[in-house]
């Protein structure tokens, strides 16, 4: 085969230090705009960013050489340093993370389950 085809969704679900109430809703757009960015400039597609003032959610299609503790490094690290710059606070999100593969069929339910998200973890990523 000449060339490669990868299909590889994520979904990412980090909470705030302590889950703490850290991100206010009038940044929360604009922090997963910001987020959104960080996952273009790091060969990441944002398919669905969001979440509410307590954890965000990531939807991402990753390219076949990024791993995705890379990609969740990244992804929090900067957007720490947004939220610290534009929220006026010390920000910091926890250790850990939720990621699991989401199965090209699936990618429209988990978008939607990001929409509406109500600040629950999922439980799997078929919905």
């Amino acid at each position: 085969m000449p060339s490669s085809y990868v299909s590889n969704h994520v979904h990412i679900v980090f909470s705030t230090k302590n889950r703490l109430n850290a991100i206010p809703e009038a940044l929360q757009p604009e922090l997963w705009a910001y987020i959104a960015g960080i996952a273009k400039k790091h060969s990441m597609h944002a398919v669905a960013i969001g979440g509410i003032e307590d954890h965000a959610h990531a939807l991402v299609h990753m390219e076949p050489t990024l791993g995705i503790a890379k990609a969740v490094q990244v992804l929090k690290a900067n957007s720490s340093r947004w939220m610290h710059v534009h929220s006026g606070m010390r920000f910091e999100w926890q250790e850990g993370y939720f990621a699991c593969s989401v199965s090209r069929s699936q990618v429209p339910a988990v978008m939607r389950y990001i929409a509406i998200t109500k600040g629950t973890f999922p439980r799997n990523c078929n919905g």
